[in-house]
């Protein structure tokens, strides 16, 4: 019978945890790269005489481009698993990251390059799939939690990127290509689908139409958009904010913006252990209320030592809460068997959900020289956040 041999033991095998580490790795590492524009947004910027609203521009495309890019990437692992397709994405975002050097003279062939980076930001979809096949649904969760922390790449870009720029314009990137470079070998060797993996019959567009005729899809994304995309809107515009607004150099304001993603990743699995205590809609809207209230006071531009760095700091423990408890979210509030479909729509809207905050933060810094009407917004798409969940999606049963 099918239930016998489904949950033979609820122990995952040794190559679970394998495919878990390796595929952390690979989803770091792919997220540096994704992200090492937007460290060195403020120096493109001067280089190049960019306006604000284009140096926003810049970080945001390969944003855009990886948060879209999911979906394609997550229907092609259903097909030919993430044994072959990490390998491959890993490699092709080598060839954006050696560019870069190349363009940096140019804004168009920067746009362009920016534009091909965002290969390194599509990994996410490839990596949910390998570990959920591998864990079972008791340990599933956490396995995912785990796999979530790799979004700390943006961290790690902020950190080291800048700081190793200071050494040679050029140096991050020809490091970042080696350390990619190292990782499609070891990956190619340490990767494996899971045995029992069930390859899809039906189309991409079935199954893509399927989950985008369920309402419970669009409203995930709303609230997925708010969390995770406010984490890659920190990433990428917060670096240029600091420098903008409170006059730190390059290497000091992405040192801080590297402190701030870092609390996004901590607090990722902190969402996602709390979901499996109380309901993860409340845990959302608790997360996206803090944020709004916090973002309030932001608005007011307090000085950055100490009400500033004490703002960010709770602002980004809020969102990082709010992705993982909507990731959790989505298993009870999804048919099982659209689960998969399900989760690559809602991780493009997250992306894409940073798109926009670096776009209207530019665009109003250039129109008002502040950034306070950027921040009122924010709290108002988190309160409507924390509304609508605690109002509509605790409410729905699961499926």
């Amino acid at each position: 019978m099918p239930t016998t041999t489904a949950q033979p033991s609820t122990r995952p095998p040794a190559a679970a945890y394998l495919n878990l580490a390796v595929a952390t790795v690979g989803f770091t590492l792919t997220f540096w790269a994704w992200n090492l524009i937007a460290p060195l947004g403020s120096t493109f910027g001067d280089s190049l005489g960019l306006s604000s609203f284009e140096q926003s521009f810049l970080v945001a495309v390969p944003v855009i481009v990886g948060s879209l890019g999911r979906i394609p990437a997550g229907a092609l692992t259903d097909r030919y698993g993430a044994k072959m397709m990490f390998p491959l994405v890993t490699a092709l975002t080598i060839i954006p990251v050696l560019l870069v050097p190349l363009a940096r003279d140019s804004y168009l062939a920067m746009i362009l390059v920016g534009f091909l980076l965002g290969l390194g930001g599509t990994t996410f979809a490839i990596g949910i799939p390998l570990v959920n096949s591998w864990f079972p649904p008791a340990k599933r969760g956490a396995a995912l939690g785990i796999f979530g922390m790799g979004m700390g790449g943006v961290a790690l870009s902020g950190y080291f990127t800048p700081r190793i720029a200071k050494h040679g314009e050029n140096l991050p990137f020809y490091i970042v290509a080696i350390a990619l470079a190292a990782y499609v070998v070891v990956s190619w060797f340490l990767l494996s689908d899971h045995p029992d993996r069930l390859v899809p019959t039906t189309s991409l567009g079935q199954r893509l139409g399927s989950a985008g005729k369920l309402r419970v899809t669009w409203e995930l994304s709303a609230l997925y958009a708010i969390g995770f995309g406010g984490i890659v809107a920190y990433g990428t515009y917060l670096p240029t904010y600091l420098k903008t607004w409170y006059d730190l150099d390059p290497v000091d304001a992405g040192t801080k913006a590297a402190g701030f993603a870092l609390v996004t990743v901590v607090f990722r699995p902190i969402g996602g252990f709390l979901s499996d205590r109380v309901h993860p809609a409340i845990v959302t809207a608790w997360a996206l209320g803090v944020v709004a209230v916090w973002a309030i006071v932001q608005a007011f531009e307090p000085s950055l030592a100490p009400g500033g760095t004490v703002d960010l700091l709770v602002m980004a423990a809020g969102l990082g809460t709010a992705s993982g408890s909507v990731f959790a979210l989505v298993s009870q509030v999804t048919p099982q068997e659209k689960v998969g479909s399900v989760t690559g729509i809602v991780g493009a809207m997250g992306g894409l959900g940073g798109f926009v905050p670096p776009l209207v933060m530019g665009a109003i810094y250039s129109a008002k020289g502040s950034y306070s009407i950027g921040f009122m917004l924010l709290s108002d798409l988190a309160l409507a956040g924390c509304v609508y969940a605690y109002g509509r999606m605790r409410t729905i049963k699961p499926q």
